[in-house]
């Protein structure tokens, strides 16, 4: 039986800061720091962070609490 693989879902950086709580300074500084999942570039203006990235990032934090 073939397993199934689901596409990866993108967050834009409005989702990110609605669903995630953080605010764009905070996710660009943990970029700068390479502390944060780096976005994809899918156009010549438009960024998008692969979603299960993010949430392993967040899992992490809360791991390290």
């Amino acid at each position: 039986m073939a397993s199934q693989t689901t596409a990866p879902c993108f967050l834009r950086l409005p989702g990110i800061l609605q669903i995630r709580g953080m605010s764009q300074a905070f996710i660009y500084d943990r970029i700068n720091e390479t502390a944060f999942p780096t976005q994809i570039q899918l156009g010549s203006r438009t960024v998008v962070w692969n979603e299960q990235e993010v949430t392993m990032w967040i899992q992490d934090r809360m791991a390290c609490r």
